[in-house]
């Protein structure tokens, strides 16, 4: 390989150096907070596809609200929610196909459901059972919650790709916080030097759970950070659907061509990290407030109502109907059967280790000594 171009000497005052001042990057925007949109930018898709990305947002603000309730009953587990980042969320999974990766970390429900994940998984996922993992992987899809830990696996899994020459990419969903992690420095920068579809995708929603994004890191941006990777960068305005669906889309093609890309969807979270958290510790009201007037949907009503696309759609209905199928899902969910005790060991192993035998053994026979021991089983947080 010739590395000649690494050797060659520059002139001037700054020669040889660089600066926060040389990266400035600016934000890709086709839909304004006030509704306002550069017409020659909007995607090209047809009427029904852009109708279609405003039920998927109602979808993802109806599938949270609901959650969120169900954890306040204790019939889920803790659950983070992604109200205020539909537009983040929809746009980016709107671009993948149906055949792409989806490793996430637990706030991209809309994104999974776009991909054929029914709605009833999710729900089982946040109960805590290990079936919905096996569901998931039916559709090319998991949920890292540890933070960061699963994009060494996205590049893994988009080198093995590359090496069997299949058409579809991996992209990862992570947050900012996760950004500032080990794993995802080495996983983007491995996948800057194998070329392997591979895309990046950073939802900066402001907060790494309660730390804001200027306390956990001094660079001003996510997306200038893959100059270092050796990739290309994207900063798009999180709350346009429109603009995250063309970075998305632009992203998703130069992955198969090679090119790995880190996309930064900037965003805001209006819920709490997740329904264990209290965000009033540590931001106030005002703030929510000021990123409630660039709220994703009502912003993707004006450019629907300018197109003359929104008389024909029914917001009311739509969300009787998104209701109507959580219902439906969460009845689903309630009547699956209850799963043994065998199914902790299953799926781990080929053959299971005997040490794991052992460890199965001495569980079912304390099960049969406490059968009290289900009772607390019975009652305790789902999850």
């Amino acid at each position: 390989m010739n590395n000649d171009h690494k050797l060659v000497a520059s002139v001037g005052a700054d020669q040889g150096r660089i600066s926060q001042e040389n990266l400035e990057i600016g934000l890709f925007q086709i839909l304004a907070p006030d509704g306002s949109y550069n017409s020659e930018a909007v995607p090209s898709l047809d009427d029904d596809a852009f109708r279609e990305l405003y039920r998927w947002m109602l979808v993802e603000r109806t599938f949270d609200k609901r959650m969120v309730k169900l954890q306040r009953r204790g019939q889920i587990g803790t659950f983070g929610s992604g109200r205020g980042q539909e537009a983040s969320i929809i746009g980016s999974g709107y671009a993948l196909k149906d055949d792409d990766w989806l490793l996430g970390m637990g706030r991209e429900a809309g994104a999974m459901f776009l991909q054929g994940l029914p709605i009833r998984d999710l729900i089982l996922f946040w109960r805590g059972l290990e079936d919905a993992n096996r569901e998931m992987a039916k559709h090319n899809q998991m949920i890292a919650i540890s933070i960061g830990s699963h994009l060494p696996l996205v590049t893994g899994t988009a080198w093995g790709m590359k090496l069997a020459d299949e058409d579809n990419v991996v992209t990862a969903y992570f947050g900012d916080g996760a950004s500032s992690t080990g794993a995802v420095h080495e996983a983007v920068n491995f996948a800057g030097v194998l070329d392997v579809p591979a895309v990046f995708f950073c939802q900066n929603n402001q907060y790494a759970i309660s730390t804001p994004f200027e306390k956990q890191t001094n660079a001003r941006s996510v997306a200038q950070r893959a100059i270092g990777y050796g990739i290309n960068g994207i900063r798009v305005d999180g709350n346009d659907v429109l603009a995250v669906y063309e970075a998305v889309s632009e992203a998703r093609k130069a992955a198969r061509a090679g090119n790995p890309t880190l996309v930064e969807s900037v965003t805001y979270r209006r819920d709490a990290h997740t329904t264990s958290d209290d965000p009033g510790r540590y931001r106030n009201e005002s703030e929510v407030e000021q990123w409630q007037e660039r709220d994703p949907i009502a912003r993707y009503e004006s450019f629907l109502r300018s197109e003359g696309l929104w008389s024909e759609i029914d917001r009311e209905t739509l969300v009787e109907e998104i209701n109507d199928e959580f219902d439906a899902a969460l009845a689903a969910a309630d009547e699956y059967e209850q799963r043994s005790v065998d199914e902790i060991f299953e799926y781990l192993y080929d053959e299971l280790p005997p040490y794991l035998q052992r460890q199965l053994v001495e569980f079912k026979a304390f099960l049969e000594e406490r059968p009290d021991a289900y009772d607390h089983i019975e009652q305790r947080v789902k999850g």
